[in-house]
């Protein structure tokens, strides 16, 4: 088991079996600074509960050690410097810098309509990677949405880093890439329609891409910090899939391995990422597709009272039907247009193409039928 204890204790202390529980017990209050909070039984002790560094474990006499690896976070230099430290038990304590909470802008939002067909440049950014705005006016700077390409492919020079964020997934467009993720086990690669959610401040690497690799990123908010970690190997050796990031978990999603289902408009059907799941209903992503059916002559009007929303064609072509008080009713969109559409617009598609694909990004959104 890994655990991730932070400034808010969580409510299930990690555990830490040792052979030798005072050796164990005095290493975590002489190398670390916890202290014991809790005895049990006080006659002859078998766990013994400490707190420190804004988190918990408690210490248990086993017949055997099992180490395990726990993050901490702190201001205190001297620790920093000397992390990762290595327990009496083999378990394996990081110590990364304290890091203050994400400022989210307020939001600004706009309909919006990018055109791939417009595009007239991409920005180089990190690791050589080819950035394409997919949302100009960022809401006011609370979301980004970017279409990153990599055009000779090969090995990327990238390193091991984290973002500090509040959301943030990748979905891959076009072509692959090989990643790799803090406690998710070898690197493996995305493929066009897989996508994953990079929990708040997990640890990753970009290794490899294919000629032409395209990749759509959306996260909140738009400026955030990219922060190199050194010091952690990828893949490390702990896995621990249902890990907490900042109350969210990793998930990657296949979508050769995921079926697709009705959805609320009439000839279009859905294939859900599992992304809601993962960050608790703070954000969703699905691909919907035309379901071989002719497009309905009285298509199905939508609308969502959400925080954010954001279409990118992935395939083919359809109409978007806009409802608002600008007044624009009709925008014809075709592979890596994207639309944000905020609370309250009503819109529906169609004419759309039998291969048409859309994804559909939303934080705090659902979508709904107007009454």
């Amino acid at each position: 088991m890994d655990a991730s204890s932070r400034h808010d204790a969580q409510p299930i202390a990690p555990l830490v079996e040792a052979v030798d529980l005072d050796a164990t017990v005095g290493w975590f209050a002489d190398e670390l600074g916890f202290r014991i909070e809790a005895v049990s039984p006080a006659d002859s002790p078998v766990e013994i509960s400490m707190s420190g560094l804004g988190g918990r474990v408690i210490v248990r006499r086993a017949d055997r050690d099992a180490p395990t690896r726990f993050v901490f976070q702190t201001d205190d230099a001297a620790l920093l410097v000397r992390s990762p430290l290595r327990a009496p038990n083999g378990s394996v304590v990081e110590v990364r810098p304290t890091v203050g909470d994400v400022v989210v802008p307020d939001a600004r939002p706009s309909l919006s309509v990018v055109r791939a067909a417009d595009a007239s440049r991409s920005d180089v950014g990190r690791a050589g990677m080819h950035y394409r705005d997919l949302l100009p006016d960022r809401w006011g700077g609370r979301f980004i949405a970017s279409q990153i390409t990599i055009p000779d492919g090969g090995d990327v020079p990238d390193w091991v880093h984290y973002h500090r964020v509040r959301f943030q997934m990748i979905f891959c467009s076009a072509g692959w890439v090989d990643v790799v993720y803090e406690d998710q086990g070898p690197p493996f690669r995305l493929e066009a329609g897989d996508c994953v959610v990079q929990p708040p401040e997990i640890r990753h690497r970009v290794l490899r891409a294919s000629p032409g690799l395209e990749v759509i990123e959306i996260g909140c908010p738009a400026v955030h910090d990219t922060m190199a970690d050194h010091a952690l190997d990828l893949p490390n050796t702990t896995v621990d899939h249902d890990r907490d990031f900042g109350g969210q978990r990793f998930v990657r999603h296949v979508a050769a391995e995921t079926s697709t289902g009705p959805w609320i408009a009439r000839g279009l059907r859905c294939r859900d990422t599992g992304i809601a799941r993962a960050t608790g209903g703070l954000a969703g992503a699905m691909v919907l597709s035309a379901d071989g059916t002719e497009p309905p002559h009285d298509p199905s009007l939508l609308t969502h009272r959400g925080e954010f929303l954001l279409d990118v064609v992935l395939a083919g072509s359809a109409e978007l039907h806009v409802a608002d008080d600008s007044g624009r009713e009709l925008e014809s969109l075709a592979r890596l247009d994207a639309v944000a559409l905020p609370s309250g617009v009503e819109w529906w598609w169609s004419r759309w193409t039998p291969d048409f694909e859309v994804l559909e990004v939303s934080l705090a959104a659902e979508i709904v039928r107007p009454a």
